[in-house]
């Protein structure tokens, strides 16, 4: 399969990522739907899903996809009926420990894979996530600007970091799937970019990640289209590790440093491009 054509679908791809987002945020019952008729798929999933790891990562975004989305709902201000306790706190942080069971998986695959340096970013990963207390809510729904977003305030160092971490992962694990996972890991930054808001991040991340392990489960395009096994090299592998457990320790460093290992007191702007 030649470069050219994976990247031809790699873009397109990553268009259709990039227009799902757009639609996931601004529409509710597009996306109130959209985790519905994921979970009544079950059935293919025994079709492709071939592992442990791969059943637990579906299973694990695709069934709080649905808990995400109402959540959502409940706090649009337009529901007086829905449950209202999902308008406190305490969803916050299941969504928080959901973020760190998706880290969590990666971590044990990659030290089944011996990948032990990559592994070491995910731990990383996980003591620098800013709490739920000061920073992550859900944010207003004027219908115009914003749309009862769940916003989490991460720095765009860690979410910079998560991508290289998560994309040596996948590089490792499966490489054929490589190149389509590559793009639900670029599509996110550049959202937030588009929209110069860097708490949108997260939700780009549960969204694009749902979209495409659902695919996955279902029926495997892109094995055809974009098998990048060809990319594999074991040396690369261990030294993008290594890379990424230098580049996450200074993080950590400088983290440690200015938050002294504490919660974090600084709240981000819409367009805060911050540490």
């Amino acid at each position: 399969m030649s470069l050219l054509s994976i990247f031809v679908s790699m873009a397109f791809y990553m268009l259709f990522l990039f227009l799902f987002l757009e639609y996931s945020r601004e529409k509710q019952g597009f996306y109130k739907w959209f985790s519905i008729f994921a979970l009544c798929s079950f059935p293919l999933w025994f079709l492709s899903l071939d592992s442990w790891f791969r059943w637990v990562k579906t299973l694990s975004i695709l069934v709080p996809l649905l808990f995400y989305n109402y959540v959502r709902i409940s706090n649009d201000g337009h529901h007086k009926n829905t449950l209202m306790s999902l308008k406190k706190k305490w969803p916050m942080y299941v969504l928080y420990a959901i973020l760190i069971l998706n880290i969590v998986e990666a971590m044990l695959q990659d030290l089944t894979g011996q990948n032990y340096f990559n592994a070491a970013c995910g731990l990383i990963l996980i003591l620098t996530i800013p709490l739920p207390k000061n920073h992550w809510y859900v944010g207003k729904n004027d219908g115009k600007k914003t749309y009862a977003e769940v916003l989490a305030d991460l720095p765009l160092t860690w979410c910079l970091l998560y991508v290289t971490w998560n994309a040596a992962f996948v590089y490792g694990e499966n490489p054929p799937y490589f190149a389509s996972s590559l793009c639900i890991l670029l599509v996110p930054q550049i959202w937030m970019f588009v929209n110069k808001r860097v708490d949108l991040w997260l939700m780009g991340r549960v969204y694009t990640l749902a979209v495409h392990l659902l695919i996955r489960a279902s029926y495997d395009i892109f094995t055809p289209i974009m098998d990048s096994s060809q990319w594999f090299h074991p040396q690369a592998l261990h030294y993008w590790g290594v890379l990424n457990l230098v580049f996450h320790l200074v993080y950590l460093v400088v983290w440690f440093k200015v938050y002294r290992g504490k919660n974090y007191v600084l709240k981000y702007s819409e367009k805060s491009y911050g540490l």
